[in-house]
Parts: C-alpha cells; sequence; structure tokens
C-alpha cells in the first residue's frame, strides 16, 4: 500500500475506535499519532504524556506546545521510575519493559476513569525491526497502536507529516534518557541529568541527531557522520569537552561509528 492508502486505513481504525488517550511523548510518531486523531475524532481524542526525569526535558516541553497548538485536552501524569518501577535502577535488559508496564497502566487507570476506551501509542512497522522489550508490555496490557496496525512505517510517518504540513516531519528520533546508559549499570539522577544537559548543549550546538552515551565517567557522544565535518573544529572540540565535563563528565569522546538509534541493544536478543 502506498502512504495515502495507509492514512485512510489508519482514519478508519481510529474512527471504528470511537475515543482514544494517545499517549503522547512528543516524538514524531505520537505527535502524528495525535495529529490524524484529533482531525477524526475531535474533542474524542485526549493527550496523555508521561512526565519524568528520564524523559528529555525539551521533548515533553515539545508535547506540550503541540497538544495545546492542536488544541486538544492535555493530561501529564508523573511517575518515578527510581521508586514507581520495581528493578529499574538496575538496569535489566528488559528494562524498557518493566517502565512501560508501569507508565501505560498509569494511562490506562486514567482512561478508565474519564470513560475512554482505547489507550494508543505511537509504535509503527519500522518498531518491530529492533530489540524493544517494551512492545511486550503493550500487548500484554492491551493498548493499541494504530499506526503499525495500518502498516505504517517512519518513511511513510514523515512523508505524510510534510505533505499536511507538521515543522516536525523530519526531527530525528529520541528515546528515554536510561537508553544511553549501558545494561547492568544502575541508573540515577545525576546520571540522567548529566546525559540530559549534555544532550541539550550539543543540540543547541546545531546537532539534530545526537546520543551522549554514559559509561562510567566517560561520555561516549554519537553524532551523523554528516555532522564529523561540523564536529572537527578545535573550537567546537575545546567548547565540548569543557562543558561535558563542567557537567561531571570525566573523559569526553566521539564515536567514529556515528550515531546509531539502539546502539547498545548490539549483540541483545
Amino acid at each position: 500500500m502506498d502512504s495515502f492508502t495507509k492514512l485512510n486505513e489508519l482514519k478508519n481504525i481510529l474512527e471504528d475506535m470511537g475515543g482514544v488517550l494517545v499517549a503522547l511523548s512528543g516524538g514524531i510518531d505520537s505527535s502524528f499519532l495525535l495529529k490524524v486523531s484529533k482531525d477524526v475524532l475531535g474533542n474524542r481524542a485526549v493527550a496523555a504524556t508521561a512526565i519524568s526525569y528520564i524523559y528529555p526535558s525539551w521533548e515533553i516541553n515539545e508535547a506540550r506546545e503541540f497538544a495545546k497548538e492542536l488544541g486538544v485536552e492535555h493530561v501529564e501524569i508523573e511517575f518515578d521510575p527510581l521508586t514507581d518501577v520495581l528493578g529499574f535502577k538496575n538496569n535489566p535488559i528488559d528494562r524498557c519493559y518493566i517502565c512501560k508496564r508501569t507508565v501505560f497502566s498509569k494511562l490506562i487507570s486514567f482512561a478508565n476513569e474519564v470513560g475512554i476506551d482505547y489507550v494508543v501509542d505511537g509504535t509503527n512497522a519500522d518498531d518491530l525491526k529492533d530489540y524493544r522489550p517494551g512492545l511486550r508490555a503493550i500487548e500484554e496490557l492491551k493498548v493499541k497502536s494504530p499506526l503499525l496496525m495500518a502498516g505504517l512505517t517512519k518513511e511513510d510517518i514523515r512523508f505524510l507529516a510534510k505533505e499536511m504540513g507538521l515543522k516536525f516531519y523530519d526531527k530525528p528520533s529520541f528515546a528515554c534518557l536510561a537508553t544511553r546508559i549501558p545494561y547492568g549499570d544502575e541508573i540515577n539522577k545525576i546520571k540522567l541529568k548529566m546525559i540530559d544537559d549534555a544532550e541539550v548543549f550539543l543540540i543547541n550546538k546545531g546537532f539534530k541527531n545526537v546520543r551522549v552515551r554514559c559509561h562510567g565517567n566517560i561520555a561516549r557522544i554519537e553524532v551523523s557522520k554528516n555532522d564529523f565535518k561540523k564536529f572537527f573544529s578545535m573550537e567546537l572540540i575545546d567548547e565540548v569537552e569543557k562543558k561535558l565535563k563542567e557537567i561531571g563528565f570525566k573523559y569526553v569522546s566521539l564515536d567514529l561509528t556515528g550515531y546509531k538509534t539502539g546502539s547498545l541493544n548490539l549483540g541483545v536478543k
């Protein structure tokens, strides 16, 4: 199917649901889903964002701004993974599963309270290609994934978002900050704050696809290979090193492989 055929299928799926609570992270997938849900269902589409220090601060703000721009009701549900999610701080390989179980259980409880039948998320067809234990939680809790159900890929979503005039159509994919910490390394607020501050600094320097992986006191920076030339300015290198050391890292490195989504999932089955 072409992108427009998949879009029509998505609209039919949402219309059949009648009313949805969209888990809005601020990323392109959930934002696109919210836009189409609003177009199809009007005020029967409500957005919900989980608020926690494990999410990039700027992306939470973008979720707020987009929901306001669309004029949809937007609820914020706070949670603390280090206290609410059993075993999260130990960073097991199914960390995403146990976290999503907690988050989506909270969203489902809210939906039940206000009489919304379906909680939906932004999982798309390409998400099945990576190690994503969180998908198991989605399935167990019977959360619906309309983009996946309609067969929409990331390429479809970017294309359609651009056709709709949505400014975020080329927005890079981001994920919770805990994904920057290797499995088995303890997760704590200090590390998460260091990662968030470092990535915000690099984004403000013009790097769109960026990750700061935290290996103890070492920052391993990933940027797109297309941005290597921009990175290799002695003035910028000195500025990045100084800033990240001020943030709390002892050593600062650039990964010569370049940016890769889910690079810490290599070898995980």
